[in-house]
């Protein structure tokens, strides 16, 4: 993620003064006009848009997100674990009693696991299409068995790059789940075994 305050080098405390004031000294220095860079000026004014604006300010203080200046891949690991928090809400199980971080990410590991798998089948399947189409000789003029063939290996090609990008996405989840660690109420020994039960499953 970027982080606006380190952009602008300004305190997390800073008032909007000195976010005005750091900004104005960004734009000197990275102005278009001034020779600086395109890219480097809007980083700086998406980052003063952002922390002038109360309530995105707030949201990224306390989540350290921001869809404007979040980098993409960190974003869609956000988004997959957005989708994990259902599952927290609905778990009856007292809070302590198991290992929440251990547990979303064993489900991503096992969500990353069956997207490898469909991808593997994919390939299989896209392999002996295409051993079909090596054998088969055209008579007729057109080819719509031919053709037929050809779009089902592009839709299963196209979902296979969905399945690379959905396993990207849980790679990224679980490493910002890394971050974490979460207290339970057990003896040291089974939380121990727990854990290394879900980095076992979570290295497969």
């Amino acid at each position: 993620m970027i982080d606006p305050y380190d952009i602008l080098g300004i305190a997390r405390t800073a008032s909007e003064d000195e976010i005005k004031a750091a900004f104005k000294r960004w734009a000197k220095a990275t102005h278009p006009d001034a020779g600086g860079a395109v890219e480097e000026f809007v980083r700086g004014q998406k980052s003063a848009e952002l922390l002038l604006d109360p309530l995105r300010r707030k949201v990224f203080d306390a989540t350290g997100f921001d869809p404007t200046l979040a980098d993409p891949a960190d974003l869609q690991g956000a988004l997959v674990i957005e989708k994990l928090i259902n599952d927290v809400v609905l778990d009856e199980r007292a809070p302590g009693s198991f290992d929440l971080v251990a547990l979303m990410q064993a489900r991503l590991a096992d969500d990353a696991r069956k997207a490898r798998r469909h991808i593997r089948e994919m390939d299989r399947h896209i392999a002996r299409v295409a051993g079909h189409l090596e054998r088969l000789g055209i008579r007729p003029t057109t080819d719509p068995l031919g053709h037929m063939l050809r779009t089902r290996v592009e839709v299963m090609r196209s979902m296979n790059l969905e399945s690379e990008k959905q396993i990207t996405a849980l790679e990224r989840a679980r490493k910002m789940l890394d971050a974490y660690v979460y207290s339970v109420d057990m003896p040291e020994e089974k939380a121990g075994t727990e854990r290394r039960q879900a980095k076992t499953i979570s290295d497969r």
